[in-house]
């Protein structure tokens, strides 16, 4: 196993950190659905108010192949090399509140040993507690408020925010380790993870954003500026709206969703009916369409529409 100081190299000593602070994980990986938690890194990162505390080795974490650095090359020469970033930093809210930040890509190698490490940077800090985000794709309509899902020791969250509570098996993420680790010895712990409607998982959806930051202010206290991104996602779902408006099929797909959804969250999911929709079919019968399904009807319904590129219609794919 590697050892920590093989992953993890510091940049500003530890006595630079005040005691008790909230620490924040935000890592990109296997799920990331709505861009929420590339969208929370690159805006955390981008308003400069985040010193770097210290960097976690690519050379041993990383998998360069399948995340390629980036390169930018210019005529004849290469100018930059960017690769991906997994580091520590010393954060602060809109209040000038202050918290630690994990941010960047998932590790690809040493889960144990870069938990090992992560568990004893938040005991060095005597962190309050870790709240983590990711995000999946779900059957959900956009048309209504995305939800949530609390894991952890935090009963209190799981109380008020968790819409949704199943008993099942996932493909595990690096995030759920540290969660699992720092549940064990006694953390406080939350991963939130939010409920993307899944014909939307694969574009920069800011409503996602919007309910993680919502999400981990409740989680931690901290406040952050939304401003720009409820600007944002006013616009994205203006244009998704007028991609929908003129298919009948996908009309009937969302209404579908929407029935369902209305269903389960009033606690009558076995066979409500409202008009002819049932909670498992659409008008005809016909099931309720996959993720796949009414992705492509919308690549399809985006391709055959002339004009979208010209007035930078958002991608469904």
């Amino acid at each position: 196993m590697p050892q920590p100081s093989e992953i993890f190299e510091r940049v500003l000593p530890p006595r630079a950190v005040p005691a008790g602070l909230p620490m924040v994980v935000l890592m990109t990986g296997f799920t990331d659905a709505g861009g929420a938690v590339a969208g929370l890194i690159n805006r955390f990162r981008d308003d400069g108010t985040a010193d770097v505390l210290g960097r976690f080795s690519n050379d041993v974490l990383l998998d360069y192949r399948a995340r390629r650095p980036i390169v930018t090359f210019v005529r004849d020469h290469l100018t930059e090399y960017r690769p991906p970033r997994l580091e520590l930093s010393l954060a602060h809210d809109v209040l000038g509140q202050q918290f630690l930040l994990l941010s960047g890509y998932e590790p690809d190698f040493a889960w144990e040993a870069f938990a090992d490490v992560v568990l004893n940077l938040a005991a060095e800090h005597r962190v309050s507690g870790v709240t983590w985000v990711h995000a999946i794709g779900m059957p959900v309509p956009h048309t209504r408020p995305i939800g949530v899902t609390v894991s952890g020791n935090r009963d209190d969250l799981i109380a008020s925010l968790s819409v949704w509570q199943p008993e099942t098996q996932v493909p595990a993420t690096a995030g759920h380790l540290l969660e699992y680790r720092l549940a064990e010895n006694g953390t406080s712990i939350a991963g939130l993870v939010l409920l993307v409607p899944h014909y939307l998982a694969d574009t920069e959806y800011p409503g996602a954003m919007l309910v993680a930051l919502e999400k981990m202010t409740a989680a931690t206290g901290l406040v952050f500026a939304t401003d720009p991104i409820v600007e944002a996602n006013r616009d994205f779902l203006v244009k998704v709206e007028e991609q929908i408006a003129d298919n009948d099929e996908l009309q009937r797909m969302i209404s579908a969703l929407e029935v369902r959804y209305d269903a389960y969250r009033a606690g009558q999911f076995h066979e409500m009916e409202r008009g002819e929709y049932t909670s498992e079919t659409l008008l005809d019968g016909a099931p309720l369409p996959s993720a796949d399904e009414l992705a492509a009807e919308l690549e399809r319904f985006l391709a055959n529409r002339p004009g979208d590129e010209d007035k930078g219609a958002p991608g469904l794919g």
